[in-house]
């Protein structure tokens, strides 16, 4: 007799994998904005967590898996039926979180209904075998979804691009900020002041340190926009797009008085617990920035502007299946209007530093370029070689740009692109 769905063990955790999923592949939803809805069921935040991590699996590692339940079936399954999302999963589960077969499957055949559960069984049956025999295996590293592939490879060459599918293939370090250059007991590389990389798999609220505001968690690469201005001595700096705060953290650490805006009150909320837990001090702004505006021009200006976000892949796979050409040019135009606004309150003699979490040369490169020909009161303010983390060297007009080459050899960085500008006196 077959038991009911709501008494199978793990069918409630993988439901919510697949709902997330339909929200990256259909709806162009990131897994972050998924979550919600797509958890919401599920009272246990190991049950949570695992849900968002079979998803995030399904979609580093997409291409392959559909290549196996490609070569088990006749007639290809639509791309977002839910027998192609059900064999994903569970084949996600054997092949790379190493789940027993019979957990897999038992668990993805009541997410489809009917004649497909009979299909779903034969093809993951087929693939199985496939596998046992060695005729099946997943290649050493995920690759990237081919639209992507092919943009990086013509943008950044092939190089760039078989880096990439390697830098996607391993979990990313743990990069911590700190407040002081004192790291304490823990142990790791330094790979800048007030920085130290770490094993991935530490959870980071255990670590010595945590709990006395000590450090946050931040990204090698996302640290250089703050660095980049030095020491403020009580000068005033706008983090603009500023949660979750890190780099607020940085600026106010080094002695910036600063005032963070952000549009989400919700990203506000994880701002505030970060500057509570370390002690630092903002001003807070919870604002739209086409709609808010300072009381005067500012010494200096950070923009993190929203972006593509393709330069966090490793972290967030969901981003390369929900952001093409057109995604990329509307975060493009957004990124110039901010631009045109902020630039009048920056104060002559000031520095604007632009930042985006993009591989987009159209958010970075261009974008500043384009500027420059708008606003010739602004020049670029080179960055020299020795304000950078080591390893990293500025390109060859004074700014930054990160790549999955960069640092490849140390567990990679995230990919940005950095212009450090500054307004004529």
């Amino acid at each position: 007799m077959n038991q009911p769905n709501n008494a199978i063990p793990g069918l409630a955790t993988r439901q919510s994998a697949i709902r997330l999923l339909d929200a990256v592949c259909r709806r162009g939803e990131t897994l972050d904005q998924a979550m919600p809805a797509a958890t919401g069921k599920l009272s246990n935040p190991s049950d949570k967590a695992l849900a968002h991590n079979i998803a995030a699996n399904v979609l580093r590692w997409m291409t392959a898996l559909d290549a196996m339940i490609d070569s088990a079936t006749r007639n290809r399954l639509a791309d977002d039926a839910k027998p192609r999302m059900a064999l994903r999963i569970a084949l996600a589960q054997v092949l790379i979180l190493d789940t027993p077969q019979h957990a897999a499957i038992s668990t993805a055949l009541p997410l489809v209904h009917g004649g497909p559960r009979r299909l779903v069984h034969g093809v993951f049956s087929t693939v199985m075998r496939g596998v046992e025999s060695g005729a099946l295996k997943l290649p050493e590293f995920p690759e990237i979804p081919g639209e992507t592939l092919d943009r990086w490879t013509q943008n950044w060459g092939e190089d760039v691009a078989l880096a990439a599918n390697a830098a996607w293939a391993r979990p990313a370090p743990l990069d911590l900020g700190f407040r002081t250059d004192d790291v304490g007991a823990l142990e790791g590389v330094q790979l800048a002041p007030k920085h130290l990389r770490m094993l991935p798999n530490l959870p980071v609220t255990g670590l010595a340190g945590f709990d006395e505001g000590q450090f946050w968690v931040q990204d090698l690469a996302a640290s250089i926009p703050a660095r980049l201005f030095g020491e403020g001595n009580g000068k005033t700096i706008l983090d603009l797009c500023a949660a979750p705060g890190g780099k607020t953290m940085q600026l106010a650490s080094n002695g910036w008085n600063v005032v963070s805006v952000d549009s989400s009150a919700k990203r506000m909320e994880r701002f505030r617990d970060n500057l509570n837990r370390t002690g630092l001090q903002a001003e807070e702004v919870i604002a739209d920035l086409m709609q808010w505006q300072p009381a005067e021009p500012a010494d200096a200006i950070l923009l993190d502007a929203p972006c593509s976000a393709t330069g966090i892949y490793r972290r967030h796979p969901d981003v390369l299946h929900c952001i093409g050409a057109r995604q990329i040019a509307d975060r493009a135009e957004t990124q110039r209007a901010l631009l045109d606004r902020i630039a009048p309150w920056v104060k002559p003699g000031g520095t604007l530093v632009y930042a985006v979490c993009s591989l987009e040369p159209e958010e970075g490169e261009e974008q500043i370029e384009a500027f420059l020909e708008r606003h010739g009161e602004f020049a670029i303010d080179p960055v020299a070689a020795d304000a950078l983390p080591e390893g990293l060297l500025p390109t060859d007009d004074g700014c930054v740009r990160t790549l999955p080459t960069t640092l490849a050899e140390a567990g990679h960085v995230d990919g940005f692109f950095i212009a450090r500008l500054v307004r004529k006196s």
